[in-house]
């Protein structure tokens, strides 16, 4: 039986062309290359996922690279790309610095500094979640990252910015990565469907995009975990099932029901979702969501902010022809308030309900205000 490899890592970036929502980056550091412009230290910050440290290693083989393709891509081929892609390479060293985060591992690292490449024309030392440096760790650094030889390139990623020093942020050349957006996420996704054989549904894709939060990684975590439960075949059933996600049908048939002012299936529908287990907090929180959609809706110009699949962004925009602005944002208040309540409310599904019963209400409420 062949070895398992999780998608995160067989699918990981290789080339700056394959990074996911980061162009801007990729291109920064293609031209620094190209033009011979390299920092000695560079700083790269972020939330998890969105590919920090697999930019790192690119960066670290490409610069490395004897033979760069005319797109300024390592070319994988020499012997410094043969030796980092099967992770022998002596030239490029990686630091966990949340389990090495002790002034006596920085003094290893420094001594190792000094002794030049064997192989390439840099040391590259990425070190990861830098922030969890101690205060002497990071003084035992200044000086390195200040005046390095010309051999050596420090990568350093984090999650926290804040928690570097300014000292050290003085030092580095500081790259800022965005949260992928989910329609690049989902567009990815399908990619490695199409290279795995997973007949896979766009919508399914998109709501595990959702699911992710703008991190890629989670997001290839989620995939693997689905296609495990589902097999060859990915739908949006099989992800609401897998991921206990409220159906966005719920939130469809709810806004029908308030604009009806039919109060008892609004109820009805509430009792339902409850009997599947989902928390009401949750469900007041995706109504809000599903409103402040709707709302986009309402101008062309804002259609692109919505991030979901085409078929449901067309069901978001007929809801929204047949409801006003003014009345959504009196839903947004509504539930805004039961948000802001939930958590101190001693019967919080009697909040809940009372907030649908204002929804139901609001037609009616708009009517009487007008002269």
């Amino acid at each position: 039986m062949s070895e398992f490899v999780v998608s995160a890592r067989k699918y990981r970036p290789q080339t700056f062309d394959t990074l996911v929502g980061q162009s801007t980056i990729a291109k920064t550091l293609k031209n620094a290359i190209q033009n011979d412009q390299l920092a000695q230290a560079f700083l790269f910050c972020g939330s998890r996922g969105v590919g920090k440290t697999s930019t790192a290693r690119i960066l670290a083989k490409t610069i490395n690279c004897t033979d760069r393709t005319e797109n300024v891509e390592a070319c994988g081929k020499c012997e410094s790309c043969v030796a980092f892609d099967e992770g022998k390479s002596l030239s490029v060293f990686e630091l966990d610095a949340a389990s090495n985060n002790g002034v006596d591992d920085i003094r290893n690292l420094i001594d190792q500094v000094r002794i030049a490449p064997h192989l390439g024309k840099y040391k590259v030392y990425i070190i990861d979640e830098v922030h969890m440096l101690s205060t002497a760790a990071f003084n035992a650094f200044l000086k390195t990252l200040e005046e390095p030889p010309k051999h050596a390139i420090f990568i350093l990623a984090t999650t926290e910015k804040h928690k570097i020093i300014p000292t050290i942020l003085s030092r580095c050349q500081i790259f800022d990565f965005n949260r992928i957006k989910v329609n690049d996420i989902a567009t990815h996704l399908q990619k490695i469907a199409v290279k795995e054989g997973i007949d896979a549904e766009s919508e399914g894709l998109h709501l595990i995009a959702q699911k992710a939060d703008g991190a890629l990684r989670d997001s290839l975590s989620i995939f693997d975990q689905i296609v495990s439960f589902a097999g060859k075949t990915l739908t949006y059933k099989s992800v609401l099932e897998n991921l206990h996600v409220l159906d966005y049908d719920y939130y469809f048939r709810l806004v029908d029901y308030a604009l009806q002012e039919n109060i008892a299936n609004s109820l009805l529908i509430y009792h339902e979702i409850v009997d599947h287990g989902f928390d009401g907090h949750q469900f007041i929180i995706g109504l809000s969501e599903h409103y402040r959609n709707l709302l986009i809706c309402k101008d062309p110009k804002t259609h692109a902010l919505l991030e979901v699949a085409e078929q449901v962004k067309n069901r978001y925009k007929e809801q929204a022809a047949a409801i006003d602005a003014q009345h959504i944002l009196r839903a947004l208040g509504v539930l805004s308030s039961t948000d802001t309540s939930y958590k101190s409310a001693k019967n919080q599904r009697l909040l809940v309900e009372l907030a649908l019963m204002q929804l139901c209400s609001i037609k009616q409420e708009l009517e009487k205000k007008k002269p």
